[in-house]
């Protein structure tokens, strides 16, 4: 088990690098764009970015989860290229095409998604459509074949240039939102392009009709789920901007984009975990570790939710305007649904290996619907209202509702015996620090962090006390540190320093 999560771990560090990078680099430049666009202008970016993720699920046809199924099906290469290619080809179609339209009817589109008129913003977005679902189908390629490195290459250059273009296109050509959209997706067009030349073996136009067919009866299915399931996160998005306030689903999207800290770790996973979870031949061997990544994926993107929760303020004094402080409300909340969302991904990967992808489904639709009528519950149109944390605590129930029907719709697929014991006493820990720092510790000033700070080592303090960690777990962890002091001393008596190793002591673990 411990080969199987070094594995996890390191090629989800590698997909999540250009994630990291990208979202610390947001982070960062959160003050140079909050001081160049409106709270109004800078939800209408979001919410077209949003809307391009939405749209490219369904563009995708499901090709691109049938893609990964199926690779790990067959290990004939020629096979494997053959059906890189059909998915290839038929992601650029249907993309293309989309595009062409969402420019050509750009003024109804934009009076639509937005109430007001612009075509020229609707037509970044139409790159965006075209340029973000090629590059996921390109990194699909990379991450099957666990190509890490030319995954890390590609990914770096992207933020590079969308940095580049970004700056240049909001602070100096004052484009607002417009330049806010096309720096992006003009990055991951070019990005694109680069990676369909390094994958030109995979790469074509011509669909092969019988494998198509074979990949949408195993993927067409998904993409309802998939679409509920983004409709979910994005929903409140719209709700805000559309019904409730321009000002709010700005702030609103900068509490996204702050609680990056716990997307990043989801993305990695997101990522790295079907790969790994279908390599396994042996169903037994799997099950135990579907339960093992379950109780560890809780623990880190936990405590972390807990951090959050505790310095959230702190968070968006330091990264955003002052007129967005009011994002920390829904902070915690977002920060919470991401980590959810992970633990869905683990179900997903039961009803894939079970071939019943179509039991996603209803799990999806029953989380879109509990966030609408939540939303409509705790943020109405009028009178009292929990603003921008109704809608993240509708997020948040929408996926404990989403995660009940899908633990209940596979239960009966594929045994897992999850630690239900240690998952429900993460909980209680974790939660209970997290709600007694945030109503008992000051809320401001340097004191109160500090303050905020020691209370949140008091999480790993309390799962240590209780018996958490189980005995060979402390023992691996004890053995780990050894070994890595071990090299480093090694390394130290034969180069006379550390810095190069320093970098990742533990890379031959």
């Amino acid at each position: 088990m411990l080969g199987y999560l070094k594995r996890l771990v390191s090629t989800g560090a590698a997909y999540q690098f250009g994630d990291i990078l990208a979202k610390a680099i947001a982070l960062l430049t959160l003050p140079l764009y909050t001081h160049h666009l409106s709270p109004d202008a800078y939800g209408a970016a979001e919410a077209l970015l949003t809307a391009v993720i939405l749209a490219s699920i369904l563009l995708r046809v499901g090709v691109g989860e049938a893609f990964i199924r199926f690779y790990f099906d067959d290990r004939d290469a020629a096979r494997r290229e053959r059906i890189a290619r059909t998915a290839t080809a038929t992601v650029a179609w249907t993309t293309t095409i989309a595009a062409l339209l969402v420019a050509e009817f750009a003024g109804a589109i934009s009076r639509l998604l937005l109430s007001f008129s612009d075509p020229p913003l609707i037509y970044c977005a139409a790159l965006g459509l075209w340029a973000f679902t090629n590059l996921e189908m390109a990194y699909a390629q990379l991450r099957v074949d666990e190509r890490a490195r030319t995954y890390v290459i590609a990914s770096g250059a992207n933020v590079a240039m969308t940095v580049l273009f970004t700056i240049g296109l909001v602070v100096f050509a004052h484009q607002g939102a417009r330049g806010l959209l096309l720096g992006n997706f003009g990055a991951s067009a070019l990005v694109v392009l680069g990676l369909w030349w390094v994958l030109r073996r995979r790469f074509s136009l011509r669909v092969k009709p019988a494998d198509l067919m074979a990949m949408l009866r195993f993927g067409a299915p998904t993409v309802p789920a998939d679409a509920s399931v983004y409709a979910l996160q994005v929903v409140d998005r719209f709700y805000l901007f559309r019904s409730y306030s321009h000002g709010a689903a700005g702030l609103y999207a900068v509490a996204i984009k702050l609680a990056t800290v716990v997307f990043v770790a989801v993305r990695g996973f997101q990522y790295a975990w079907p790969p790994l979870a279908y390599s396994i031949e042996s169903d037994a061997e799997a099950a135990r570790l579907y339960s093992l990544v379950s109780t560890y994926y809780a623990l880190a993107t936990g405590i972390v939710v807990c951090g959050v929760t505790l310095l959230g303020r702190w968070m968006v004094m330091l990264l955003a305007a002052h007129r967005f402080l009011g994002a920390y409300r829904a902070l915690p909340w977002l920060a919470l649904g991401w980590a959810l969302y992970g633990l869905y991904l683990v179900f997903v990967v039961i009803t894939g290996r079970a071939r019943v992808t179509s039991r996603n489904l209803p799990a999806a639709a029953a989380g879109l619907t509990v966030n609408v009528v939540l939303l409509l519950l705790l943020v109405p149109r009028s009178g009292a209202n929990l603003g921008i944390a109704g809608a993240g605590i509708a997020l948040c129930g929408a996926y404990v509702a989403m995660l009940l029907v899908m633990y209940l719709l596979t239960r009966g697929l594929f045994e897992v015996g999850f630690e239900w014991r240690r998952l429900m006493q993460l909980t209680a820990i974790l939660g209970g620090v997290a709600l007694s720092g945030e109503l008992l510790l000051p809320t401001h000033g340097p004191g109160g962090l500090l303050l905020r700070l020691a209370w949140l080592a008091l999480a790993p303090a309390l799962l240590l006390l209780t018996g958490f960690f189980h005995s060979h777990e402390r023992e691996q962890v004890r053995a780990l540190l050894s070994d890595g002091r071990r090299r480093v001393r090694a390394f130290r008596a034969r180069h006379g320093d550390v810095e190069a190793y320093a970098e990742d002591p533990l890379r031959d673990l």
